[in-house]
């Protein structure tokens, strides 16, 4: 048993159906076997001195980030390019070295650690073109702990041809990758086109085929980020983007889609009726020039939004600043955007990502009966951010402070299951 004593704020219903943010402070969480047994205010008569003093700063939940590039940790900052250009002067050579194991397995080094600094617990990441990559990360993954979802890329047309696949292999080894991983402590697999703009309809009903026959394998891959990709779908498809998937039976609760900037009605349609969600990546659509995502109206329509990083078209792995953007678009947009308050944010970062990837009974706020995924915020004295907290006058302003301010620098520490995996 392991007593954590500190700040903890989370959001356990979410804001934009009426939740706030909750407050815990001096609050002693009792953990054990990883799972919160007890949430009550310290008290010294009972706890003794098996603590973890985690006073200094906030505890927030693990954050959950549902659209991440593992091969792309390498190829972050390549500025000033559309997304087809991005693709393909900056990730796609250096997700074609992933073919070589040695030089995979120190990228899924270089990625899982990323996650860990900056309070990232739990991921829905894009995998390789490559299975032995994809095995790499899965196996770096269970050796640190994260809860990882990630799958085998598949692609056969306009890319780089040694990223190309056939349907006959890509269901091959996409069936024996999720034998492997599905299931198996903290990993699952996640079927993963690249995006339809890369794949024949065959190689998408062999996803769909995949997807059918191993039950609660989850779906991935990109929808509406760039006016060009959208183009070139409908021009292959002869349809929108939503509909390709659906065509192929890729869309349910378990498909998470990346971006979505720029959906017609009928596809937000769509993706509710299915149960789909999207994973919004903010800093990712600022940087390639994609647009400002529609917030409003997939809240209108029903569809679920979480936080992606993105990384390689992003600016690294940090939620706090992926959720910082998400503010700056909704500013933007003005009365078409949703207004977004400090608890928005947590909950977008958090608790929404955990809902969208169906661990909401497990992880993504400090209730008891959840497994305490955690990161401590715990600025260096003096910094910016540290005089900020030590200032702010709510906890709604600590936290907006947090989301202003915070990067990995300012993680002290990342618990998965009651275990250190960033430790202080």
């Amino acid at each position: 048993m392991t007593v954590f004593r500190g700040t903890f704020v989370d959001t356990p219903h979410s804001p934009f159906t009426g939740g706030r943010l909750r407050e815990g402070a001096d609050l002693a969480l009792v953990v054990e076997d990883g799972v919160i047994v007890a949430r009550e205010p310290w008290s010294a008569e009972l706890h003794g001195d098996d603590v973890v003093d985690l006073r200094e700063g906030l505890v927030l939940p693990g954050f959950v980030d549902t659209h991440v590039h593992y091969p792309q940790v390498r190829a972050i900052g390549g500025l000033g390019m559309p997304l087809l250009d991005w693709l393909e002067k900056c990730a796609l050579p250096e997700e074609a070295r992933l073919a070589d194991a040695t030089y995979a397995a120190s990228v899924a080094a270089d990625f899982v650690s990323g996650l860990a600094r900056a309070g990232t617990t739990t991921a829905l990441v894009f995998g390789s073109h490559f299975a032995g990559a994809v095995d790499a990360l899965f196996t770096e993954a269970t050796r640190v702990g994260l809860r990882v979802t990630s799958g085998l890329v598949l692609s056969d047309r306009i890319l780089r041809e040694d990223l190309f696949t056939t349907p006959d292999r890509a269901f091959d080894e996409g069936l024996e990758l999720a034998k492997r991983w599905h299931g198996q402590g903290r990993t699952r697999y996640a079927v993963t086109p690249r995006f339809s703009l890369s794949c024949t309809e065959p190689m998408l009903e062999s996803a769909g085929a995949l997807l059918s026959q191993v039950p609660d394998l989850w779906f991935t891959s990109h929808l509406n980020e760039n006016v060009e990709e959208i183009e070139g779908v409908r021009q292959l498809f002869g349809c929108d983007y939503a509909t390709s998937y659906e065509r192929a039976g890729l869309l349910g609760p378990r498909s998470v889609l990346a971006h979505n900037v720029h959906p017609t009605l009928q596809e937000l349609m769509q993706l509710a009726r299915h149960g789909a969600a999207v994973a919004h990546c903010p800093t990712s659509n600022a940087a390639l020039g994609s647009g400002m995502f529609p917030l409003g109206s997939h809240l209108a329509l029903g569809v679920r939004v979480a936080l992606g990083s993105d990384v390689g078209a992003g600016t690294g792995f940090s939620l706090f600043k992926e959720g910082l953007q998400a503010y700056f678009v909704q500013q933007l947009l003005g009365r078409e955007g949703h207004r977004l308050s400090a608890a928005h944010l947590l909950w977008l970062a958090s608790a929404a990502g955990a809902e969208v990837l169906g661990l909401a009974d497990t992880v993504g706020d400090f209730s008891v009966g959840k497994e305490f995924d955690a990161l401590w915020l715990r600025p260096a004295p003096g910094c910016t951010l540290d005089v900020a907290l030590r200032h702010a006058d709510s906890t709604d302003e600590a936290v907006a402070k947090s989301f202003a301010l915070a990067g990995p620098a300012d993680v002290a520490a990342t618990w998965v299951g009651g275990e250190p995996v960033h430790p202080a």
